[in-house]
């Protein structure tokens, strides 16, 4: 597979947070599948490999979707009137149990990673669901379309209807023969544990997935304070921790041996947040999900004032696109209801900031993705923005900017993850 070439076009990206590269009509070149950098005139050693001329076309790096349910894509845009636990009740539960047909399972993730594949996400953090089967299918969608990501088998052992719910032994010893069917299989996909959420897990299998999580030094993913009702419930499952983080931290399963992943952590403490510092917890920051399920604001810029690793995420079918233009914009949409409602200390995010999160901010999570700096994966997208119209005369920021705020994720008319061309 070819992975040494140049790309010529109007290139952006984000080397510090805040702040955007832009170099018009520059080539971006690519070998071995990493970036060796942009350059205004092409490098004498780099003229013999193949040039992809997208001249007047911008050029991004790919983004980052570190939350969503892969299940859950085939009804997205339903049940947007509940709040979470209905949702999950109501729609989410009956929904994935399907995934136990596995006819079922593959055509509705070939959907999935056809649409993921064309769209902004190059690598995607996901959640399948508790059926091995079905999420052993996932993985193998996604490498034979040539995505990147970590994709999880979730478990839950209470609290969830009959016909979607596991027995505590019988969840880890299907986590533990699905993680020895996947692990090393794949160049670009890998597993992660995949608690649901404390609701859903009892004590003695979060025990389980934390000393697996440590023993086969695997990521991990869940979610935390998103919703009040949710935040109550696990105080009372969970009343000899010290807090939601702390119903995590006690078994291993918030950084303390690898890296994990919180979606939402809306409703955080002072301490949860210093705690997540200290640990190197990612927050999937999720817009548009915790509008519809009225979830609430993320405080963003108190977490990364504290220093907390942040990125963006979808949350299909919680959000109702894929879009990570959207995700964007959303973003920065929210930060600004939060200042004026919330907290007018905490500023609003600008657009910079956001694509940081999108690309680099995520991309962290699955090491030097994000960013067109040497020795950076090379996760690429060329985007046409010619169909979004106008008279004026915009630099290279503005044009970004607006075909995000204009949500054309159809622009993207070419895309690389970890050096491979996908289309």
């Amino acid at each position: 597979m070819e992975k040494n070439f140049v790309i010529l076009g109007d290139i952006c990206y984000a080397k510090e947070f805040g702040k955007l590269e832009c170099s018009g009509g520059s080539y971006l070149v690519c070998e071995n599948g990493k970036v060796k950098g942009v350059f205004k005139e092409l490098p004498g050693q780099y003229r013999s490999l193949k040039l992809y001329d997208y001249s007047g076309k911008l050029v991004c790096p790919g983004m980052s979707d570190i939350h969503l349910h892969a299940p859950q894509y085939a009804y997205r845009g339903l049940g947007m009137d509940l709040e979470l636990l209905d949702w999950l009740d109501t729609i989410t539960f009956p929904q994935e149990s399907k995934y136990a047909d596995a006819e079922y399972a593959k055509k509705a993730y070939d959907v999935f990673v056809e649409d993921l594949k064309h769209s902004a996400t190059s690598r995607a953090v996901v959640f399948a669901t508790i059926h091995k089967e079905a999420t052993e299918y996932l993985m193998e969608a996604f490498d034979r379309e040539g995505m990147a990501g970590y994709i999880g088998k979730v478990n839950m052992d209470r609290n969830s209807p009959v016909f979607y719910c596991e027995t505590t032994e019988g969840s880890a010893k299907t986590t533990l023969e699905w993680l020895d069917d996947v692990t090393g299989r794949y160049e670009n996909v890998h597993p992660i544990i995949t608690p649901r959420f404390v609701p859903s897990c009892t004590d003695d299998l979060m025990k389980e997935l934390g000393r697996i999580a440590s023993e086969r030094a695997l990521p991990v993913q869940s979610h935390l304070s998103e919703n009040l009702s949710e935040i109550d419930w696990v105080h009372e499952l969970a009343p000899d921790s010290k807090g939601y983080a702390d119903a995590y931290d006690r078994f291993g399963l918030f950084g303390s041996s690898g890296k994990t992943v919180m979606a939402h952590c809306i409703h955080m403490r002072e301490d949860e947040i210093e705690l997540m510092k200290k640990r190197g917890v990612f927050v999937a920051h999720s817009p548009q999900s915790n509008e519809n399920l009225r979830s609430g604001i993320a405080p963003m810029r108190k977490l990364l004032d504290h220093g907390v690793k942040c990125g963006l995420a979808s949350d299909v079918a919680g959000g109702s696109t894929i879009n990570m233009f959207k995700a964007i914009t959303d973003c920065i949409q929210v930060s600004k209801l939060r200042w004026r409602l919330v907290d007018d200390t905490e500023r609003a995010l600008t657009f910079p900031e956001a694509f940081y999160l999108a690309t680099v901010g995520g991309g962290e999570f699955f090491g030097k993705v994000g960013s067109f700096e040497e020795g950076y994966e090379f996760d690429a997208l060329v985007i046409d923005d010619s169909s979004a119209r106008t008279i004026l005369e915009l630099d290279i920021q503005q044009r970004l900017e607006r075909i995000m705020y204009l949500g054309h994720a159809g622009s993207i008319i070419s895309k690389w993850v970890a050096g491979r061309k996908l289309f």
